[in-house]
């Protein structure tokens, strides 16, 4: 599956299970949630507001015994207490498993790349891949995934999902040796090339900044930067983005994001790989779990919310805004909701 969104058509490359071929998701706004500043008002907007937003990434935890913690427990109970009730709404259906890498399936450490992921975790994965077709969905490339996840038996959508490549093994819709492909934003490979040679310049000298390419996309993290130096790594990233219209920045957890300026992001990714394996956004035969920590991954919670065709589950150890239904507090638990998803199939 081959997708463009110059010419707005897909060419297929495989057929999806309904013999159809997928047209292009439509575009899914990102909401209140995400602080998205794009490039055409970077110029002008205030530095003191990028910092702003970076300093909301790592908002303070609060006591687990706390009102507020509670009552946002209410509103978004454990995906492991209610596994039942997760069941019953896929009864019928078709299970597909959506997964965010870091902060998921690994722990969030300083160096992003020693984000190493338990053997436990990925016989976990290699697992409910066995029984539900399953999609590493990560910010990094696809490459960096890969080669943490180390499976082949999955689908991979780095970048975003602005890279998205199918499983080099058959699983269980039997499209064996298939290979799916989707690079919306190929077109800027040269430009994010461009950039991340500037901000490697720029940053080189603010201690603990890493600038990481990750092919469609740039992030420039800043979790072992002095907070007295925030405003200065800001402002070197303003001034090399107001050269470059066509690229925006958003926030994630502890750095700051810069892709492409065009209207795709996880969400969209999901209604991809959604009617690659033949369900759009009509199907009521499909049920899809998205398990994800950061604000990106809110793109993909809404679509599942407004879709009816599934939940998000958020790994928080505390309170969020978010469109998930559903949290884990840390990747341990989300091992432990994978493993029951395949103990749950193999008693059938």
């Amino acid at each position: 599956m081959v997708c463009d969104t110059k010419s707005s058509l897909s060419m297929a490359l495989t057929l999806p299970l309904n013999g159809s071929t997928p047209a292009m998701p439509k575009a899914v706004s990102s909401g209140g949630y995400i602080t998205v500043v794009p490039r055409n008002k970077l110029g002008v907007a205030k530095i003191n507001t990028v910092v702003d937003s970076m300093r909301a990434s790592s908002p303070t935890r609060k006591s687990h015994d706390s009102d507020d913690h509670k009552a946002w427990i209410l509103g978004h109970p454990s995906a492991l207490s209610m596994f039942k009730e997760i069941i019953h709404a896929s009864k019928g259906k078709q299970i597909v498993m959506f997964l965010d890498y870091d902060g998921t399936l690994s722990p969030i450490v300083e160096d992003p790349d020693r984000a190493f992921m338990a053997n436990e975790m990925r016989q976990a994965v290699r697992d409910v891949s066995k029984y539900f077709p399953t999609a590493i969905v990560s910010g990094r490339c696809i490459a960096k995934v890969f080669n943490f996840v180390r499976l082949e038996e999955v689908y991979y959508a780095g970048s975003h999902g602005m890279d998205i490549k199918g499983p080099r093994k058959g699983h269980l819709d039997k499209k064996e040796n298939q290979a799916l492909l989707c690079q919306p934003a190929r077109e800027s490979l040269p430009m994010i090339d461009e950039v991340y040679k500037k901000l490697v310049d720029k940053t080189t000298y603010i201690g603990g900044a890493k600038v990481e390419n990750n092919k469609f996309c740039l992030a420039v993290h800043f979790r072992c930067v002095d907070e007295k130096r925030w405003v200065e790594l800001a402002d070197h990233v303003r001034s090399i983005l107001k050269e470059y219209p066509k690229l925006r920045i958003s926030q994630g957890r502890k750095v700051l994001e810069i892709r492409p300026n065009i209207k795709w992001d996880k969400g969209n990714a999901v209604e991809f790989l959604l009617e690659s394996l033949g369900y759009d956004a009509n199907s009521n035969d499909v049920f899809a779990i998205f398990i994800g920590d950061d604000r990106t991954d809110e793109d993909a919670f809404k679509v599942l919310r407004n879709s009816r065709q599934g939940s998000g589950i958020l790994v928080s150890n505390f309170p969020k805004e978010t469109n998930a239904v559903y949290t884990l507090r840390e990747p341990y638990e989300v091992m432990n909701f994978l493993r029951r998803l395949v103990e749950f199939k193999e008693g059938c």
